[in-house]
């Protein structure tokens, strides 16, 4: 059965390290496009950090759909209508700050529109947030998040104390959350049925994709459920080892057009 549905997650997989899409990238995706293939950026940015790279693609068209806030919304990309909405809730908010205070780890939050922090003393990990996001950062009370719609919070620091972080958070919060870590220096949070790999089911079902019709390639942990979500997982060779575990097959590195290669060859071919 061919495949109808490729999720593609964007640092280490779509582009090289200098963040740029390969002619030969570029290439495959329009091939596998105009043969009716449903190629989904699937990333943890809002729809504006990612625009550029949408248009580069041509992933703009009626009909263009991205994955976005690592699964807690899908949306068109041609009007930036969300048909999957799982933000958390006020409470869930209260919680997860409570949570920070409580560790001693600094967190931001972020919503369609915006990165708000609490913080006084901006942290390094905010700015870089608004900048790769395209959003604009703002200061905002605990009390004054009441109004706002909350998609995904971040428990942000250096990596050996994020690290410790993770260690101290208790099963019950393990538990309530999507949890994932992005970077070295940033812990998601989200609500418990949001993920990539959800995503990707539910967009696959909108569409009468089968299961066997779908793929997504990846390099990283906060893949792992979009990976396991699809009957052909593919991992760059400049991928986690473990995923390599799950992977049914294994591409080139990201430094070498690995998407390319793995649309060429197990998409088109």
């Amino acid at each position: 059965m061919s495949i109808k549905l490729v999720a593609i997650d964007i640092d280490g997989t779509l582009v090289n390290n200098n963040r740029e899409i390969t002619p030969e990238v570029f290439d495959a995706v329009q091939k596998a496009k105009a043969a009716g293939v449903k190629i989904v950026i699937a990333t943890g940015r809002p729809l504006l950090g990612v625009t550029p790279i949408l248009a580069s693609l041509n992933l703009l068209d009626e009909g263009d759909y991205l994955i976005t806030y690592n699964g807690a919304l899908v949306q068109a990309t041609a009007s930036g209508e969300a048909f999957i909405d799982e933000p958390l809730t006020y409470d869930d908010y209260l919680d997860i700050e409570m949570e920070s205070r409580r560790i001693g780890t600094p967190l931001h939050s972020i919503t369609r529109s915006a990165v708000y922090t609490h913080n006084r003393d901006i942290s390094k990990y905010s700015v870089n947030e608004a900048y790769i996001t395209g959003l604009p950062l703002k200061y905002r009370s605990a009390e004054e998040m009441k109004k706002h719609e909350i998609i995904k919070m971040m428990y942000i620091d250096e990596p050996e104390k994020l690290d410790e972080t993770i260690k101290k958070l208790p099963q019950r919060f393990l538990d309530n959350y999507t949890i994932v870590k992005s970077t070295p220096f940033y812990l998601e949070i989200l609500n418990k049925n949001a993920s990539k790999g959800l995503a990707v089911k539910h967009l696959a079902d909108k569409l009468g994709i089968a299961y066997e019709e779908t793929m997504a390639i990846g390099d990283e942990e906060n893949d792992r459920s979009m990976l396991e979500a699809v009957a052909n997982p593919v991992v760059m060779a400049n991928g986690n080892p473990e995923l390599k575990k799950i992977a049914k097959y294994i591409t080139k590195s990201n430094e070498k057009s690995g998407v390319a290669h793995a649309i060429n060859e197990w998409v088109l071919n």
